[in-house]
């Protein structure tokens, strides 16, 4: 009796687990009929002119395959969790467990924390603190409440892909939503003369009809979601932020900044493709850093930058430096090889806030 509720927990996950595919496997079903539509119907049994159909089918067949290539890399690769650098080592969790909530804990995250390269605070200043995963989060990573486990610089949790899009597979991201884009549009451009003359009956009903009406409505509306969406997220891109950081701009230790990890849109686009760019439209993984420490901007130049609130803000250019700024190819280390340079910088930020009171009195807990 005793066992039951456990054995029950553990069947209801089983089938919330696999609840979760059902997204996938719609957009599987929806993908097979399409070929089954493209290749079958329109080409092979409607098209008659044999170099129409050639290039059709070879351009359509290369704008599958990336299709699927992408899409298949978005759902398996696993996201990247938190280093072990990261972890509270076991004397700081006991140390943490005795001490009240409160400046105590902030004193054991802070002296955890002092090696570590990270520049963002809660918003009440505190250390990132993911007490599920009993660890300090690194800049940009946020703990997904669907896979329970804290991602590296976590865009959104995908039902589309049954996967969390974050630092390892973002750009395999951005590529599904590319080639889905442009597999619709393709579609929709060829199949668009076939489209009206079954409309307007200048052409026999035959069992193509269907596929070949259907299939135009489906590739339209698909074209129409999929160009906002990919808009969105290369916007995103040039701007170096995430979705989430959208909703919550990220706060440094002296300020809050929606445009921190913003360096330009040129290096932007590589911290995501990567520095060589015949990797760029290819689904293979080419992005910049170890998705544990980021390069940032220390002097914001963005117009749309809002001023602080909270009384955060720096009064001069001066007092945006108050962390030490790493160049673009410094973020492909996974820890920095000097962390006594970080330990004597912060130390020489605390020094400098003369008059100013100490906000960091709670952890952060949030999904």
């Amino acid at each position: 009796a005793a066992a039951a509720p456990g054995a029950w927990g553990g069947v209801r996950r089983r089938c919330q687990r696999l609840l979760y595919w059902v997204p996938v496997l719609f957009i599987s079903s929806i993908l097979c009929w399409s070929y089954y539509a493209y290749v079958t119907q329109l080409c092979l049994l409607t098209m008659t002119n044999i170099g129409e159909k050639v290039v059709c089918l070879v351009a359509y067949h290369i704008f599958f395959m990336l299709f699927v290539w992408s899409y298949w890399k978005t759902i398996f690769t696993l996201p990247m969790n938190p280093s072990k650098e990261f972890h509270l080592s076991y004397s700081d969790k006991e140390s943490l467990e005795r001490e009240p909530r409160g400046e105590s804990q902030q004193e054991v995250l802070r002296r955890a924390a002092k090696d570590l390269p990270i520049y963002t605070r809660t918003m009440s200043g505190a250390i990132r603190y993911c007490d599920r995963c009993q660890l300090v989060k690194p800049d940009r990573c946020h703990h997904c409440s669907v896979c329970d486990k804290c991602i590296l610089k976590m865009d959104h949790h995908c039902p589309w892909v049954n996967n969390c899009v974050g630092f390892s597979n973002y750009k395999f991201f951005l590529l599904f939503l590319a080639y889905s884009l442009l597999y619709c549009i393709f579609i929709a451009a060829t199949d668009l003369q076939y489209f009206i003359k079954f409309w307007t009956n200048g052409l026999p009903d035959t069992q193509a009809k269907f596929h070949i009406m259907f299939l135009f409505f489906a590739a339209a509306m698909f074209s129409v979601s999929l160009s906002s969406l990919f808009g969105y997220h290369c916007w995103l891109v040039s701007k170096n932020k995430s979705t989430l950081e959208v909703f919550r701009a990220p706060i440094f230790r002296h300020r809050t900044d929606k445009n921190g990890f913003s360096l330009g849109f040129s290096k932007n686009l590589r911290q995501v493709f990567g520095d060589e760019k015949k990797y760029w439209l290819l689904p293979v993984f080419s992005s910049l850093g170890d998705g544990c420490s980021f390069p940032t901007c220390l002097v914001n130049q963005d117009p749309e930058q809002a001023s602080t609130p909270g009384g955060l803000n720096s009064t001069s250019k001066s007092e945006n430096h108050l962390f030490p700024a790493k160049p673009l190819r410094d973020s492909q280390s996974h820890l920095l090889t000097d962390p006594q340079s970080w330990s004597d910088i912060s130390a020489k930020a605390e020094k400098g806030k003369v008059g100013m009171s100490n906000p960091a009195l709670t952890m952060e807990n949030e999904t």
